[in-house]
């Protein structure tokens, strides 16, 4: 190895901006490297609050813009910048590098293959990168063709990042429980995807899902409904607002019937923050949680049947 890079003993973490104190707490011991960024010692450790996790972190020391670029292109191809200082000098180097595709994606989309890289100068000659992370996507950050006429809510976005993250989704006539759907912003999704939706919420959805001839329907609370009154289910999903545990006690109560092949569920967050029951969820086999782009104060918890591959 190059005697002007060299190899960290640890990992760094790259925060949800909002939220970097949650971060923080479950980091414990840390250096604050800047912007949203921090190194912890030692392997990875279990930390949901990121937007990024870079896996294979290096320090790159260099006199120019151009050999700064040119270390990078000799790693790989495909590098995002997550810059909180030197900026001119970042974007600089940035220039000198691959072009990566940042516009608005369509859905759904298959994730490339190929790794994305991250990196950041801590100042005009020293830069840490990594090319390897947990997020696919260019700094952590997607986004997707927004419809702004279809839609009855944006939360629509969430679950298409979480199946393609998930790198598959429903197909035409699998069977989906959508618990909590109302007004439909989910349910819209699988729909597009010409799925068959079991709709459950107190209130009903809005008026073009609730004459879907794919959409049926159920006024309940769907925490209170045994999977044995459903049935089976390709896709269990719920973006219920809820307390942590009572989502992890209806989804037990699911995987033990082992009615549900599939299943995407928001954690949404109380207050300081539940720090114990996404631990729990994460626990479960072949599972993982994460933060969206698209979330806000929630985790999300996915499992996918046959999902090798899926970065977490």
């Amino acid at each position: 190895m190059d005697n002007r890079i060299e190899k960290l003993e640890g990992i760094v973490y790259q925060g949800v901006d909002e939220f970097q104190q949650h971060l923080q707490r479950e980091l414990g011991e840390y250096e604050y490297l800047g912007g949203n960024l921090y190194f912890a010692e030692g392997p990875q450790r279990q930390a949901f609050w990121t937007e990024n996790i870079w896996l294979n972190p290096i320090k790159i020391t260099f006199d120019s813009i151009s050999e700064a670029a040119l270390s990078l292109r000799n790693i790989q191809r495909n590098w995002a910048p997550v810059l909180f200082t030197q900026y001119r000098r970042g974007m600089l180097i940035q220039e000198k590098l691959p072009p990566i595709v940042q516009k608005p994606r369509p859905f759904p989309w298959e994730v490339p293959d190929a790794p994305m890289g991250a990196w950041t100068l801590l100042d005009a000659h020293t830069m840490i990168a990594s090319p390897l992370c947990t997020s696919p996507f260019p700094a952590g950050k997607i986004e997707f063709v927004e419809n702004k006429a279809d839609p009855p809510s944006r939360a629509y976005l969430k679950l298409q990042e979480a199946l393609v993250r998930a790198h598959r989704w429903p197909q035409a006539g699998e069977r989906c429980l959508d618990a909590g759907a109302c007004p439909g912003g989910w349910t819209w999704v699988l729909t597009q995807l010409g799925a068959h939706v079991t709709a459950i919420d107190r209130a009903p959805l809005d008026d073009r899902l609730m004459k879907n001839p794919l959409v049926t329907y159920i006024k309940h609370d769907a925490f209170t409904l045994k999977p044995e009154e459903i049935g089976p289910v390709d896709w269990l999903l719920s973006d219920v607002i809820c307390y942590p545990p009572r989502l992890y006690e209806w989804v037990q109560k699911w995987l033990a019937s082992g009615l549900a092949k599939n299943y995407i569920c928001t954690i949404k967050m109380q207050g300081s923050g539940d720090f114990e029951t996404p631990r729990l969820f994460a626990s479960i086999p072949d599972s993982h949680v994460i933060h969206l782009h698209y979330n806000k104060h929630e985790l999300t918890w996915i499992k996918v049947a046959h999902d090798a591959g899926y970065a977490s």
